[in-house]
Parts: structure tokens; sequence; C-alpha cells
């Protein structure tokens, strides 16, 4: 079962990109011990990483359909980071969706032809500071 995440007191807290795979991991707030793992795996994908903050400026004029108070994970349409994508990655991954995770610091866009994987793992130190 994937947990309730409070956008708000989330964060990204590591992202891996091997060959083929995309593997974000993102604090569970309330719980130090397990990480939610969002997995891309075995196919082409394009992300982009941003503070949060610019996206109220990309879309001005834009509809703000579906949006709804300290969500984290959604599915998107019509976004200038999607439209602004190769044509013949969007022709060759076709049907790609445009997914968006949003912290309270961070946002994660994926583009990509399949969905992705959600789960809960033990968080595991990535430095000396953790």
């Amino acid at each position: 079962m994937t947990p309730e995440i409070d956008c708000v007191q989330s964060d990204l807290r590591e992202l891996r990109w091997t060959d083929d795979t995309v593997v974000a991991d993102f604090t569970i707030p309330g719980d130090e011990h397990n990480v939610l793992r969002v997995l891309f795996a075995n196919h082409s994908v394009i992300i982009r990483i941003l503070d949060e903050m610019p996206l109220n400026t990309e879309n001005e004029g834009a509809p703000k359909e579906g949006l709804v108070p300290h969500h984290f994970a959604y599915r998107v349409e019509g976004a200038t980071f999607e439209k602004t994508q190769s044509e013949t990655w969007k022709f060759t991954q076709h049907p790609a969706t445009h997914y968006r995770f949003l912290t309270g610091w961070t946002c994660l866009d994926v583009l990509s032809a399949k969905e992705p994987v959600f789960q809960v793992v033990k968080r595991i130190p990535i430095s000396t500071f953790d």
C-alpha cells in the first residue's frame, strides 16, 4: 500500500539513473526508517528536476484543474515541459505520459511511455550527514 504523503513535508531524497532505470526516493513525513521509491524501469524517459517555485510562473493563465492541496503525485496534460520535448521522441514513445511529483522543495517531472512503480523501501544512509 502506498502511504499518503503530504507533499509540503516531503522531499526528493535521492535520484539514481542507470542505463534503463530511473529511481527516485522521497522522504515519507513521520517515517525516518523508510522512503517512497518511484521507479521507471526498462524504458526511455525524459526527466527534469527543479525547485517547485518556477512552476508558478511557467504556466501563467493555464487552468489549475485537478490540483489538490498538499498532493504529491499527478498525471499532467498540456504542461510546458511536455509540449517542448522532441517531437521525434514523443512519436517513438507514444503514448507518453507526463508524471509530476511535488514536494515542499522539489518538483520531479518525468515523461514516460510506461507507468511508474511505487514501493516503500528501507531508508539507506546516503552520506555521513544522514
